[in-house]
């Protein structure tokens, strides 16, 4: 009884919810004491950076209500550091993790919407909690996630888009409005596509 309590709790949870461990070893790539981080986002980029899409500068807007919340993350691959609240839709924003099990199981989905959308939807992923920015740039190439992706090592968007675990998938409008948050994993490239269209009425 105990056994079928317990893949029935995991199976309500749907993500990798509560985060990673909060006390993880020391590894390459984690942030020292001074903040600083030997080989990962905030000091020198990740082996492998430059096989990820650059992340560009965005045109600095206003916040729009009920948008994407106003703090800036590093780029994981090349480029400047990129505020949230100037980006605009038709836009999904992707948080995820190469710890993360249902993450690598929906990478095929997103991966699969970007080469059919072309221009008419844009990606953008967060590594979120992540130890190991070089683990995550492989997770990113082995799944040809080939659009631009930040990183939140300090896990700074958990209280604004209330994420337990990742994945979260927010849905962004031309407008900069916050559509729809999907929480955990997408299960079929059919519930991306329709969600896609539902919410940001963009029909692939």
């Amino acid at each position: 009884m105990r056994l079928v309590a317990a893949m029935l709790l995991v199976a309500l949870v749907a993500g990798c919810g509560g985060d990673r461990p909060s006390t993880v070893p020391d590894q390459p790539g984690r942030p020292s004491q001074s903040g600083q981080s030997s080989d990962g986002v905030g000091g020198e980029r990740p082996v492998g950076a430059e096989e990820l899409a650059d992340c560009s500068q965005a045109e600095s807007r206003p916040p729009a209500a009920n948008g994407l919340p106003d703090l800036s993350l590093p780029c994981l691959g090349d480029g400047p550091d990129t505020r949230l609240a100037d980006l605009r839709g038709p836009l999904l924003v992707n948080v995820w993790a190469q710890w993360c099990p249902p993450c690598r199981d929906e990478a095929p989905y997103l991966a699969e919407l970007q080469r059919k959308a072309g221009q008419k939807v844009r990606l953008l992923g967060i590594d979120y909690a992540d130890p190991r920015p070089e683990k995550a740039v492989e997770f990113a190439v082995e799944h040809e996630l080939s659009y631009p992706h930040l990183a939140d090592p300090d896990k700074q968007l958990a209280s604004p888009l209330r994420i337990a675990g990742p994945p979260v998938t927010v849905f962004v409008t031309e407008k900069g409005q916050v559509a729809y948050v999907h929480r955990g994993p997408f299960t079929s490239q059919r519930q991306l596509d329709q969600l896609v269209e539902e919410k940001l009425g963009v029909a692939l």
